[in-house]
Parts: C-alpha cells; structure tokens; sequence
C-alpha cells in the first residue's frame, strides 16, 4: 500500500480494488480515466492513493464499469500478515455492525405495522 499511497494526484493517480470475493485486490492506475468518469474527477481523487473497494462497492457499478476498470489494471496488491489481520478484523466488525441496523429497521417497520392496524381495527 505505501507505493500506492505516492500515486495520489491528478496527474498521478492509483486505485487499489477488489476483495476476497472479486478475486483479490487489484491496483488501477486510472489517471487517464479521470476525466471520463461518469461521477467526475473529483470522487476518484478524494479515493486516489488508498484502499478504495469499499467506495467503488457501495456505488453498486455495472458490469460495463468492472469492463472499463479491468484496462487501467497495473498489478495485484500482495498483502502482508498485518494487513491480512486488519482486512479480516475491518470485514468481522462490518458484518456485526450491520446485523444490528437490519434489527431496528425491522423493529420499526413491525411497530408501524401494528399501529395501523390498532388505529384502523378501532
């Protein structure tokens, strides 16, 4: 990750992508591409230099996306025991923080549910 890391500006600019269910991650140097991305340069730069799986996963890309993004491929990050430990710990703590959001939108939407139907059977 630190030679990732120096290649953060504009004229310079890596993307590290991918996880253990996409293969791995992947280094992209996407420098060319900033100015053809559909969202602007700008949120490939606030990204640019890092880690940016997650963000590229939460925007939810097409295939076509992955297609394009597969031609500014440079390298596979290899990953050391420490950052093997991090991922693993980082991917546990979003699993069990996000099993507890799920609990109170249902919580929520079930207490909505009753109300309507005590305030419609009344």
């Amino acid at each position: 990750m630190d030679e990732v890391g120096k290649h953060n500006t504009n004229d310079d600019c890596w993307l590290v992508i991918g996880n253990d269910k996409t293969g791995g991650p992947k280094v992209y140097n996407i420098t060319d591409y900033l100015d053809d991305h559909p969202g602007g340069a700008e949120v490939l730069l606030d990204v640019s230099g890092q880690d940016a799986d997650e963000f590229f996963e939460d925007i939810g890309h097409s295939k076509d996306a992955r297609d394009e993004l597969a031609k500014f491929q440079v390298g596979v990050l290899k990953l050391d025991e420490a950052e093997l430990k991090r991922r693993a710990e980082a991917a546990q703590k979003a699993a069990e923080a996000g099993g507890g959001q799920n609990a109170i939108v249902i919580f929520i939407a079930l207490l909505a549910i009753a109300i309507g139907y005590f305030k419609f059977v009344m």
